[in-house]
């Protein structure tokens, strides 16, 4: 499956053409491909992505479909507080810390439906912008690894 942008994706997953899980399997799959050299996720969120997914879908397919995020696939930076799952900033301070709660903007995107698959590598603290400082390592960029992501 080749798609372009999330307004295509959002508009395949409203016909019905694709399946949120279907695409949510390929990010995951592309993950567990790229990671090793991109070093883009500290933490992976496959089994509860897959689960938001099939929810995603029953509900698409019962005609519920709640707009344009509704099972897309979403990272978020590991800065942003997800409740129950490991948030750190790239930093060995936080290394264990787990929020209790949501951050606003997590509150509003599984409003809308988006699946989250995990959470993004960074420059510490978000305090840079080479992303080349973080306790998990350097994220490279996907263009061309020996380069930095940047900021």
């Amino acid at each position: 499956m080749t798609l372009r942008s999330i307004t295509e994706a959002a508009e395949q997953i409203r016909l019905k053409k694709i399946s949120p899980v279907e695409l949510v399997r390929e990010c995951l799959e592309r993950i567990d491909r790229l990671n090793p050299t991109l070093n883009a996720f500290i933490t992976v969120t496959s089994d509860s992505a897959l689960a938001e997914a099939k929810k995603a879908e029953q509900e698409i397919q019962s005609g519920n479909w709640r707009g344009p995020l509704h099972g897309i696939p979403v990272g978020l930076k590991d800065l942003i507080d997800t409740a129950g799952v490991r948030t750190t900033a790239a930093s060995g301070v936080f290394r264990d810390r787990v929020p209790s709660e949501d951050a606003d903007v997590v509150k509003k995107l599984r409003a809308a439906g988006a699946v989250f698959i995990g959470k993004q590598n960074l420059q510490e603290f978000a305090y840079g912008s080479s992303s080349v400082i973080s306790h998990f390592g350097p994220v490279r960029n996907p263009v061309n690894p020996d380069f930095i992501a940047g900021g």
